[in-house]
């Protein structure tokens, strides 16, 4: 009698494992990110984007639309910054952030993002903040 049952127990775990194995789920898609929470997970710790506050390893960014690269007051930049001809556009930034060390001599930034739909949240959050 215990062979039969546990043959039987193990015939019904066996049967719904295998239904649950083909068991079809809808699962949404994550949603993306928004600005904020990009900038803050992969430029806050260096960056901040506030009038009042000081800066970090990189400098704030608040105003950072129109300003020449290399010209925030009390920085010290890194690189040839301060010689660059570049003012922070949509533009520059969209390429500056694809890679740095190819736009600036000399930057130290180790950030580099390739996804453009990325890049553009970010940046979009950022002009939002002016």
């Amino acid at each position: 009698m215990i062979r039969l049952t546990q043959a039987i127990s193990l015939a019904v775990t066996y049967f719904l494992s295998v239904s649950c194995a083909h068991a079809q789920f809808n699962i949404p898609a994550p949603a993306k990110p928004d600005g904020a929470t990009l900038f803050t997970r992969q430029c806050g710790t260096c960056h901040v984007v506030t009038a009042d506050g000081g800066p970090r390893q990189g400098p704030n960014l608040a105003g950072v639309f129109g300003r020449k690269a290399g010209s925030l007051p009390g920085f010290t930049y890194v690189g040839d910054y301060a010689s660059a001809d570049i003012v922070w556009s949509e533009t520059t930034l969209d390429t500056y952030l694809t890679n740095p060390q190819a736009m600036v001599k000399g930057s130290i930034m180790a950030y580099r993002q390739a996804d453009p739909d990325i890049r553009q949240t970010i940046i979009t959050w950022l002009r939002e903040q002016h």
